[in-house]
């Protein structure tokens, strides 16, 4: 079974219904502080804490005195403003008595989907976690319509998990663990502590959750799972309303784990590795010994430039004699590319006239 004790980096998903009090419409402050010192253990280890929290819509709901009932779309991404300015400030206030600074990244499903806005999300997130930051991610409910919308935040939760590389994820909720039925409506459903492979028959156990805080039922974190762990992430589904929940869980608090299957790094090599090359790198000598040592590769080291391409699409690199070396996630349009090969990386921006990123293909974007 997966534990936390050796996690490098953790993502945590906070539902509405943990947030926000159903009743009121306000912020279960106390809650939140304790979840803080959860998010300062964590980080006292040395571990990389991403947070994914629901609870604009419902924070900003309450404030604007809007109805319990169903909101149109107009009213949601209302109410999204004004709460996703009360949900930054509330983990601002919740975190910094432990010393620890945080981020608003408010994101949608075409970050995802779309490479070029993957690579520089992923980037972005990187760069956060390097400096010690704590995200907190959110659906960007003020403009996201239907089609560009993930639609509820466990599935979000899975992707950041994939986008920064995480090994654990935490789906904090109102039941504890993967039942074989429902549990509100089922007294004879049993939980499962650990699920090694998502096999048809666990499929068919899922079933709709009732909070009427959130709209992600069981199949929303049975599809989370599914996406985490071929991304070499563990996941767990437990319950969240105990004062330091992520504590809890350490301590054995009922849980169902998922298996991760391999690990992040290696899910996402082979996810590179399986894409249709766009275009192609010509590297030389020197450059195909550091890319061999599992270094980025940089302009200086590239002599040629094939294809059309552009920024966030997979090519092949080779070497002078047109043996391929793996493959990769550009960071530059085929066009820039061939204006900065064979420059060093602090020649970018004189030529291309921006700061771009120092490596051509990044070694996280690589797979030899």
């Amino acid at each position: 079974m997966a534990t936390l004790t050796d996690a490098k980096r953790v993502v945590v998903k906070i539902g509405s219904a943990l947030l926000v009090d159903r009743t009121s419409g306000l912020l279960k402050a106390e809650w939140l502080k304790a979840l803080a010192e959860d998010v300062a253990m964590l980080k006292a280890r040395g571990t990389d804490v991403v947070l994914v929290s629901s609870g604009s819509i419902a924070l900003g709901r309450g404030a604007l005195g809007l109805p319990a009932t169903d909101l149109t779309l107009d009213q949601s991404q209302a109410a999204a403003a004004v709460g996703q300015i009360r949900l930054a400030r509330a983990y601002e206030e919740a975190l910094a008595p432990h010393g620890i600074t945080t981020a608003q990244v408010l994101v949608t499903l075409e970050d995802s989907a779309n490479r070029r806005r993957y690579l520089n999300s992923r980037a972005t997130l990187d760069q956060l976690l390097s400096l010690g930051v704590v995200p907190i991610v959110n659906e960007n409910d003020t403009v996201a319509t239907d089609e560009i919308r993930y639609g509820d935040n466990d599935r979000l939760a899975a992707q950041i998990s994939l986008t920064t590389g995480a090994d654990h994820l935490i789906l904090l909720s109102d039941v504890d663990g993967f039942y074989s039925a429902n549990p509100m409506t089922d007294p004879s459903a049993k939980r499962f502590d650990v699920v090694d492979t998502i096999t048809p028959d666990i499929e068919d156990m899922a079933g709709e959750g009732v909070s009427g805080l959130s709209k992600g039922g069981m199949i929303t974190k049975l599809m989370a799972a599914k996406t985490a762990t071929a991304g070499g992430c563990a996941m767990a589904i437990t319950e969240g309303s105990a004062m330091r929940p992520v504590q809890a869980l350490e301590n054995g608090a009922n849980a169902t784990w998922f298996t991760a299957q391999g690990t992040p790094q290696l899910a996402r090599k082979r996810w590179i590795n399986s894409m249709k090359p766009q275009g192609a790198l010509v590297v030389d000598a020197g450059a195909a010994r550091a890319l061999a040592a599992g270094k980025s590769l940089l302009p200086a080291g590239v002599t040629a430039v094939n294809g059309e391409f552009n920024r966030g699409d997979p090519i092949e690199i080779t070497d002078a004699n047109g043996h391929r070396l793996g493959q990769g996630l550009t960071a530059y349009a085929a066009k820039d590319a061939a204006k900065i090969k064979g420059h060093h990386s602090r020649d970018i921006e004189p030529i291309l006239g921006y700061p771009g990123r120092a490596a051509l293909i990044h070694r996280d974007d690589m797979a030899l």
